[in-house]
């Protein structure tokens, strides 16, 4: 029998939700724990246990939202997503996945259908990482990577704990961390870049994430005055750091697979003025591959760079690797449900890695993962602009809903 989602229905929940902590340029902003995130969560809840769903929470505040299954002593088929955003975010990263999981549930409420396998609906909690840092915290905690202590110790600009804004938002839950344990997990995503429209594909069968990592450079020479000073005779920091800059970027142009990104995000110049010698430069550097072997190389390539720089424009330089994520592979088995899915559907689509980090990648650590992209307008993502269809909404929630609904009825535990 073939079961299909309501596009419109899922639509409708996409803009019901876009109501609450509206941008003016048609964004949305709900960061993490604040009363904007609390009350985007209470409506999904009102929706779920309109359907006869059971709401747990967790003691990092993730919500597990369970549909019984025939058989409910096993572990539950889990899809979801995060519903915080960025302070300008758009109205479909996280949102998307979190309410596509919900019009599973409603289209198996509406047939009468009871898998055999329970499911659960998880929302992830600050997941962008906009108010805590670091990102994915608390997915990262279901999956053992953070402790409880740590997450609920971190602190937001105003000194806020995310522990308080717990307390606040009425999300403190009980349950341990680390339950349930899951059978399965798919996330339905936008792409957040702009391969899939680029190509025409559909959908994206996501079969893991790029490694990353992050480091902070500090680069200091000597301060000095723009006219009486020869070129010389010069410590410039800021040009040692276009020369590192220029130097990783080719190397990165340089790859014609495309598996290499190189990135400086933000760039600090000391007391900066026009007519001086900038002594002093801080920046931070992104570097990504989707073979932990290649990231390796770039890593060593950013060293032996930054060593010639110092060397050549006399400057004194450090780094710092402030965070690592490894390439992940996520489950054969989960990834083939989702291609099978994608082909019943009879359109375009492409096996890819994901660019960006997930919650996803946390929880392949601990139960067998995959994700699902669709294309979203012009890769713009993080921004109010963000967009992507009602056709490829409702695509991407009937591949999921099927992918969901195989695993669901496999009684056979994974391996």
């Amino acid at each position: 029998m073939t079961v299909s989602i309501d596009g419109q229905r899922l639509w409708s929940s996409l803009m019901a939700m876009a109501e609450i902590g509206p941008t003016a340029n048609g964004g949305s902003c709900r960061l993490a724990l604040t009363e904007e995130d609390a009350a985007g969560r209470r409506l999904l809840i009102e929706w779920c246990e309109a359907i006869g769903c059971r709401l747990r929470v967790d003691r990092v505040g993730n919500l597990f939202i369970r549909r019984p299954g025939k058989h409910d002593d096993l572990d539950p088929v889990a899809t979801g997503s995060h519903l915080d955003t960025q302070p300008k975010g758009g109205r479909f990263d996280g949102i998307l996945g979190v309410l596509a999981g919900l019009e599973v549930f409603r289209t198996l409420h509406d047939q009468g259908i009871v898998t055999e396998r329970p499911l659960e609906l998880v929302v992830w909690t600050n997941e962008e990482g906009s108010r805590f840092a670091p990102a994915m915290v608390a997915s990262g905690t279901y999956a053992g990577e953070f402790s409880e202590e740590y997450t609920l110790s971190r602190q937001d600009r105003d000194g806020v704990t995310l522990g308080q804004a717990l307390e606040a938002s009425g999300f403190a839950g009980e349950m341990p961390v680390g339950e349930p344990r899951l059978a399965g997990y798919f996330e339905l995503h936008i792409e957040q870049g702009p391969v899939l429209e680029e190509e025409n594909q559909a959908i994206g069968v996501v079969t893991g994430a790029q490694g990353m990592r992050w480091f902070d450079v500090t680069l200091r020479g000597q301060t000095a005055h723009a006219g009486p000073t020869p070129m010389g005779y010069r410590r410039d920091a800021l040009a040692g750091a276009a020369r590192l800059i220029d130097c990783l970027q080719r190397h990165a142009l340089a790859d014609t697979s495309g598996g290499t990104k190189v990135t400086v995000g933000c760039l600090d110049i000391d007391s900066p003025s026009r007519n001086v010698v900038p002594g002093e430069v801080r920046l931070t550097l992104d570097l990504r591959h989707v073979e932990e072997s290649e990231l390796d190389a770039l890593e060593a390539l950013f060293e032996r760079e930054l060593a010639a720089v110092a060397e050549t424009f006399g400057i004194e330089t450090r780094s710092e690797r402030v965070w690592a994520s490894p390439v992940v592979e996520f489950d054969a088995g989960c990834i083939d449900a989702v291609e099978r899915a994608a082909q019943a559907q009879g359109v375009p689509y492409r096996r890819m890695m994901s660019g960006a980090g997930h919650d996803a990648v946390y929880v392949s650590r601990v139960a067998p993962t995959a994700m699902i992209f669709i294309p979203c307008r012009d890769g713009i993502s993080h921004n109010e602009a963000e967009y992507a269809s009602p056709e490829h909404c409702a695509l991407g929630a009937q591949v999921l809903f099927d992918a969901v609904l195989e695993r669901a009825n496999t009684l056979e535990a994974s391996q």
